[in-house]
């Protein structure tokens, strides 16, 4: 076997948590083979690469190897080459700013500052 579902083996493979996750992802663009977007009966082979988007980041895996039943994560491991770069600290990532709750819309003069801060 050369070729699998792009959706059945995010699911082996352990990127996501049920088969029926990974379609949805699927459906609604998360995932790209190779740079284009992805449907969910969309084949891959060794050597492509799968993009799948996970709160906020991108997770970027290469196929080693086909697999269409789920098997543990040791095994799993074993099937895809892992290329993600890895996350910033929580002390480099760039500031938030959070209104307390309750506090209401924001004046003209506090939106201003927002969006200085925001770079707009």
């Amino acid at each position: 076997m050369d070729k699998a579902r792009v959706d059945s083996w995010i699911w082996a493979v352990r990127i996501t948590k049920t088969r029926s996750a990974a379609t949805t992802a699927c459906k609604a663009g998360h995932v790209k083979v190779n740079g284009e977007r992805a449907k969910p009966s969309q084949p891959v082979g060794p050597g492509d690469e799968v993009r799948v988007r996970q709160a906020g980041f991108d997770r970027i895996v290469v196929v080693k190897s086909i697999i269409l039943k789920r098997v543990s994560a040791a095994e799993a491991a074993k099937h895809l080459e892992d290329n993600t770069p890895p996350r910033l600290p929580r002390e480099e990532a760039g500031f938030v700013p959070i209104r307390e709750r309750g506090a209401g819309r924001p004046s003209k003069r506090e939106r201003r500052d927002l969006e200085k801060l925001r770079g707009y």
